[in-house]
Parts: C-alpha cells; structure tokens; sequence
C-alpha cells in the first residue's frame, strides 16, 4: 500500500511538472529576447557555411559545437571558434532571458531542451547533430 501511493505521489509530481512547463511561453517577446535573436540571426549568415561543411554542428544541449576542425581553414579558425563562442553565449542568454520572462529561472533546463529538439526538427538537410557523444547527419 506505502509502494502504491509513493507511486502515486511520482505520478502526481511529474504530472504537475510537465503541466506546468507547458504553461511557458517559449516564444516570450521581452526586450532582452529580441535582442539575442537578433544578434543569433545576424550570425547565422556567418555559420551557414560551417554548418554546411559538416564543419560545425548542433548539440543534444541546444547548443552548437566545431564538429571538424579540419573542415576549417587554418586561417579562419580561429574566427569560426569566436562565432561558436558568441553563438553558445546567446544561446545560454537566451533560455535564460525566456526562463525569468516566465517568471520561473528554474524552467531554464527544460526551455533549453525545448529549443534544443526544436532545432535538431528543424536542421538543413547535410547539418550534423551530435547526441550522446556521436555525430550523425540529417
């Protein structure tokens, strides 16, 4: 019987949880998250390349990794590993901003993961993704 309403309990938790994150407004227009996607869309001109090249790809974490560095030519790596520095900043700022929009900092794992699976849906065909340490190709 303890099993039964301990199980219960779990149940009624994760409900609760998914209940509420479906509450968040993912798409939250405060100024803060217009301006990092602003900023992530007048970068992604500069990393189409890399992720056509397979030089760069997506992360399971919502965020981007160099896949292949040697798809990069000595001379413009540095500058492709600064885009990808910059690129996973906002990221981070962004699934921030949106989690504090919502009034709830702590969904910011969960927004995270959101964007995450929305992007992977979403890739080029040619993009890689990288998830559970292995990169494949859509």
């Amino acid at each position: 019987m303890k099993a039964l309403i301990k199980l219960a309990a779990i149940l009624f938790a994760l409900c609760f949880a998914a209940s509420t994150l479906a509450a968040a407004d993912i798409e939250a227009n405060t100024p803060g998250v217009t301006a990092l996607k602003q900023s992530m869309q007048a970068r992604h001109a500069q990393l189409a390349g890399y992720y056509a090249s397979g030089a760069v790809g997506l992360t399971a974490d919502g965020l981007i990794a160099v896949r292949d560095a040697n798809a990069i030519p000595l001379a413009s790596r540095q500058a492709a590993n600064a885009l990808v520095a910059a690129e996973n900043q906002d990221r981070n700022a962004l699934y921030a901003e949106i989690a504090q929009a919502n009034g709830h900092p702590e969904w910011q794992g969960e927004i995270r993961s959101t964007f995450a699976q929305r992007w992977i849906q979403r890739r080029q065909p040619g993009w890689w993704v990288q998830s559970g340490g292995v990169w494949t190709q859509k």
